[in-house]
């Protein structure tokens, strides 16, 4: 599962995330809960409520981190958008990059990694949801292929003021006449 992130993240490399890489991702993590709207979290979680994350979905949906030399860059993931079985083909997706990989190709690898395996699991919507304003997210979204299909006005409040939140989604496959459960992630030919 390995790949060469290029010239611009040289000896970058994807892989799943494992609940042991819990304190590396929240050290990318929890600067956009203390000093964004980014995410609608308010406090940073233990480091062992974070790896319950990983470990709650580990095998059924994936988590990718990228790494270099040992060192997360950063990280994907895809979660369930709703829990009733009519939505389980249906995803949320998002991805978290040290600030210094911004606009190194880190999150587009780690997005067209998570897409590829979401798509062979039999997933066929994406959604994700931007508080805004945050037009570069958005930009990186479309560039995708997300469209934008309605805001949730003054949905969140955070830092003593209302949000509103746009939701982009994304078509990773048409949906089949007679769908079957998405796969696990553990069935795919590749683990």
């Amino acid at each position: 599962m390995d790949s060469d992130l290029g010239s611009a993240a040289a000896n970058v490399t994807l892989r799943l995330a494992t609940p042991e890489d819990a304190a590396a991702m929240l050290t990318i993590y929890a600067p956009y809960i203390t000093g964004s709207t980014i995410t609608f979290e308010y406090e940073v979680p233990a480091i062992e409520a974070f790896a319950e994350r990983v470990r709650k979905l580990q095998g059924i949906l994936p988590w990718l981190v990228a790494e270099n030399g040992g060192q997360v860059l950063g990280y994907a993931y895809a979660s369930r958008y709703r829990e009733r079985p009519a939505y389980q083909w249906s995803v949320e997706t998002s991805v978290y990059v040290r600030p210094e990989y911004h606009g190194t190709g880190v999150a587009r690898r780690l997005y067209t990694q998570l897409f590829d395996l979401l798509t062979q699991q039999g997933y066929v919507n994406a959604y994700a949801g931007v508080t805004q304003p945050n037009p570069r997210s958005v930009a990186f979204h479309q560039s995708f292929g997300f469209e934008l299909i309605g805001t949730y006005r003054h949905v969140g409040y955070k830092f003593g003021k209302w949000h509103d939140v746009q939701w982009l989604a994304k078509q990773l496959q048409a949906p089949p006449a007679a769908p079957v459960a998405p796969r696990l992630l553990t069935a795919l030919p590749q683990y």
